[in-house]
């Protein structure tokens, strides 16, 4: 591989997550030259940068990435800043080449080869994959900013723990998996309310006993069963792709006995104040946006999108622009290629399919100098 440095290469992975460190892995045993572009100042960064208290959904059995294992226990549930220190010791133990502090403005097509900016730096290569995970930027709705200016505004992303917030009421909006687990910790220090609806909740308590005796099964049927190479996988990808995750730690009765307050959607500001779809309206001092992310491909010119905003692609795959690929989306084979214990594989696959396009083109390609 040539020094990080070096502004020529074969490939560039855009992103420092575990999705580019698995494939810097496979590429780096295949001996290939890429480099990893990295936004944050340090790897693990997007972990440690999460709320103060967050801990992983998956027992540290899985949450090791190929060739290095998770340390310690391997029924115990990992800190997110212990996440955090693992990806930054697998990048140095294998050597892998990551430039940080660098946020891709633009990728273009020049002839058969890729120019990735960034600022007044750029990268050349004949292969990019996008590592980023789609799901970027804070969503809010539209009417956030119509909220009283006294109101105590974050997202989930900007949420560190309950000294950000000011006396008074909180509520929290979206009742997913971070909505539920922030409103549970809110609630230890101020009234909660909690807007939303949930999906459904996991079957059975969180804990060692399912890491023991459950999680191994949902995971088999996420690696093996639902994927694109069967049918009901194929048949529910869509819908994976949109419907919101189930609630695996926190319940709503847990929430209900930790005295959070459930209420229907906020549909509207009226006065300065949230208006439930009720029509009643909140008198809150602060608000928690647990809304997701949105998808934000604009940097990749021309952008690729299908309808949905998504490059199409065919496992990581873009078909009709060779040398493009992507890689840790949702459901980009099976139903667990966005976390910890997908993305090994599917980073091994397009480890192999880059090497073999390699092969196949390397004859009319010339030499990098």
């Amino acid at each position: 591989m040539k020094n990080a440095s070096d502004p020529q290469f074969d490939t560039v992975i855009v992103g420092g997550g575990q999705a580019g460190l698995a494939l810097g892995y496979w590429l780096a045993k295949g001996h290939h030259n890429f480099v990893i572009l990295d936004e944050n100042a340090r790897t693990g960064d997007s972990w440690r940068q999460r709320w103060d208290s967050l801990r992983l959904f998956t027992p540290a059995k899985y949450d090791g990435l190929p060739g290095a294992p998770f340390p310690g226990d391997r029924l115990a549930f990992p800190h997110k800043d212990e996440l955090a220190e693992y990806l930054e010791e697998y990048a140095r133990r294998f050597s892998l080449p990551v430039v940080h502090g660098v946020h891709v403005d633009e990728v273009t097509q020049q002839g058969d080869r890729f120019l990735v900016s960034s600022g007044d730096r750029s990268w050349t290569a004949y292969n990019v994959v996008v590592a980023t995970g789609g799901y970027r930027l804070p969503k809010r709705p539209a009417f956030a900013n119509e909220l009283d200016p006294g109101i105590v505004q974050l997202h989930s992303q900007e949420y560190k723990n309950p000294g950000q917030l000011q006396s008074g009421p909180v509520l929290v909006v979206g009742l997913g998996n971070s909505g539920a687990e922030i409103a549970l910790e809110a609630s230890r220090t101020h009234t909660t309310l909690l807007a939303g609806k949930a999906s459904g909740e996991i079957p059975v308590r969180h804990g060692r006993a399912a890491a023991r005796f459950v999680l191994p099964v949902i995971r088999f049927a996420g690696l093996h069963i639902l994927t694109l190479n069967t049918p009901v996988g194929r048949k529910v990808a869509p819908a994976f792709k949109m419907m919101a995750a189930p609630l695996i730690r926190t319940r709503t009765k847990e929430l209900r006995d930790a005295k959070v307050e459930l209420l229907p959607r906020i549909t509207s500001v009226k006065q300065g104040k949230p208006l439930l779809e009720e029509g009643r309206t909140l008198d809150v001092a602060n608000v928690i946006w647990c809304t997701g992310y949105r998808v934000d491909y604009s940097w990749l010119k021309p952008p690729y999108q299908d309808g949905e905003g998504t490059p199409a692609h065919k496992r990581g795959v873009v078909e009709s622009v060779p040398g493009l690929y992507f890689l840790g989306q949702e459901f980009l084979f099976a139903a667990v290629s966005a976390t910890l214990p997908g993305v090994g594989r599917d980073a091994h696959y397009l480890a192999r399919r880059i090497t073999a396009d390699r092969q196949l083109t390397a004859e009319r390609r010339p030499a990098l100098t």
